[in-house]
């Protein structure tokens, strides 16, 4: 999910760090076999959010958010001008839902609470019952089949209302979120105990200023990106301390941030400059939202704060574009986690931006990615990259997963899954990383964001040209059900 379409367009990296192989860990290597097991208490999840498969947009009560507005106003931006007004219909099938993940296998469900279906206005002083009453439901009905939720609270879908007096760039948006953050864990915290505040918040923060694909799609300045982050930080330490001092001591839940964070390799391996942009970028696209919240000294990476300040100078402004915190902040936003959520898809490979190439933030940073593929092991390098950069913190996996176009054969996504999943066993066995679970995305076709239906991410079809919106296994499906059930590693070619 970063650039021009989210899922496929991750841009965040990994920099410096080279592809690793077993020969480049430090230990003795564990059993082949062993390698290839599940860990005892390891979690098996799999993921939606709700824009991309609820539906019912405008039905009893929902307000309207910045992807409704966008997608109805521009939908030229979309691949097959689409829009999530039906979706899956999820919100009127979730039983049919919660039933096709229990039969793939998955222990946990990670899906995202519409801020618009329950507080239509974005405030607290306007409650939809009916919209409070559907995840109640959806909540239950997962329990009733064995099925942990993670709950995510934003998932880029903005109340319109917000987004009126300036959305993410408003500084009285932390405020907001704090009071919708505290409403729905007093609401449904006795049922949930995995919580995610945000999702790639770096997706949020292109829609303000970098990318027209991502809603809600302002124009590129160099100035709204960094208030976005800047406010969505401070939202995120809101929302994770109201939780430690009010519901944990009773709820005894986890609260996290989902990042999406790419294997980001140099252009040219061989190439000082290139490494350096790598680096760079690095610091500009994943460090800007992990460094102030899991670093030991907390703040922006300073690499970032002194680049940002400079070029403001030289530009003749009188203050930074990107806002500083206070000492008090700094202090509040470090160390507001309890686990990282980790999404990863590809690797990125990056060089020198030109003097007037890439957005302002790549401009800033001095650096582009130039091409991205699925490489494995890149999953690896980044799980040892979180190790040694924030210390071995426990790595939930909430998102990894890749477009099939293949109706039911999907043998691509098979091999995908199996290879990715593979290397974080490595990662866990060989190199120790504290890996707690893993999140295939997603269990059915939805609607894709820019891409709009024309790529496939499901594990079950989804036939958006009937009424009805039937889910049908896909053969990737069989494959989590055999993994689930045994806990190893199945053999592929896979077949049934």
């Amino acid at each position: 999910m970063y650039i021009s379409r989210l899922k496929t367009t991750f841009i965040i990296f990994l920099t410096y760090m080279h592809c690793i192989d077993d020969h480049e860990v430090e230990g003795e290597p564990a059993d082949p076999c062993s390698i290839r097991s599940l860990p005892p208490g390891f979690l098996l999840s799999c993921g939606t959010s709700a824009y991309q498969i609820e539906g019912a947009w405008n039905e009893d009560g929902k307000g309207e958010n910045i992807w409704d507005r966008f997608t109805h106003t521009r939908p030229q931006q979309i691949e097959d001008g689409s829009n999530g007004d039906v979706a899956c219909d999820s919100y009127h099938k979730y039983k049919e839902d919660v039933r096709i993940i229990k039969e793939t296998g998955f222990e946990m469900y990670r899906f995202s609470i519409s801020w618009s279906r329950v507080l239509p206005t974005g405030y607290v002083d306007t409650i939809n019952n009916p919209g409070v009453d559907y995840y109640h439901r959806l909540i239950d009905e997962l329990l009733a089949n064995g099925i942990q939720p993670m709950v995510t609270l934003y998932h880029w879908d903005l109340p319109q209302a917000l987004e009126i007096i300036g959305g993410w760039t408003n500084p009285n948006m932390a405020d907001y979120f704090a009071d919708y953050a505290d409403f729905v864990f007093k609401e449904y915290g006795q049922k949930v105990k995995w919580w995610i505040t945000f999702n790639e918040m770096i997706v949020t923060i292109q829609g303000y200023g970098e990318l027209e694909t991502i809603a809600p799609g302002l124009p590129l300045n160099g100035v709204t990106e960094y208030q976005a982050a800047y406010n969505l930080l401070r939202a995120h330490a809101k929302a994770y301390r109201i939780y430690q001092a009010v519901y944990k001591p009773l709820q005894q839940g986890r609260v996290g941030m989902a990042i999406a964070v790419p294997n980001i390799v140099p252009l040219r391996p061989d190439s000082a400059e290139d490494t350096a942009a790598a680096y760079r970028f690095n610091e500009f696209l994943v460090g800007i939202c992990t460094h102030p919240v899991f670093s030991r000294e907390g703040n922006y990476p300073l690499n970032v704060r002194e680049r940002v300040d400079r070029n403001s100078k030289i530009e003749g402004r009188n203050t930074s574009r990107l806002p500083h915190f206070t000492p008090e902040e700094v202090q509040y936003i470090r160390g507001s986690y309890d686990f990282f959520g980790l999404n990863h898809y590809l690797t990125l490979f990056v060089n020198k931006s030109g003097e007037n190439g890439g957005s302002a933030r790549e401009q800033d940073s001095g650096s582009m990615y130039r091409k991205m593929e699925p490489i494995p092991s890149g999953l690896r390098v980044v799980l040892n990259w979180i190790k040694t950069e924030y210390g071995n913190l426990p790595v939930f996996v909430t998102e990894n997963g890749c477009n099939d176009i293949s109706v039911f054969n999907d043998t691509g996504r098979i091999e995908y899954h199996h290879n990715y999943i593979e290397e974080m066993l490595k990662a866990i066995y060989i190199d120790g990383c504290n890996v707690i679970g893993y999140t295939a995305w997603s269990i059915m076709d939805n609607f894709e964001w820019s891409f709009g239906y024309t790529y496939k991410y499901g594990m079950w079809y989804v036939d958006f040209n009937t009424t009805e919106r039937p889910r049908t296994r896909k053969l990737s499906s069989y494959y989590f059900k055999e993994l689930a059930e045994t806990r190893e590693l199945p053999e592929i070619p896979f077949a049934i």
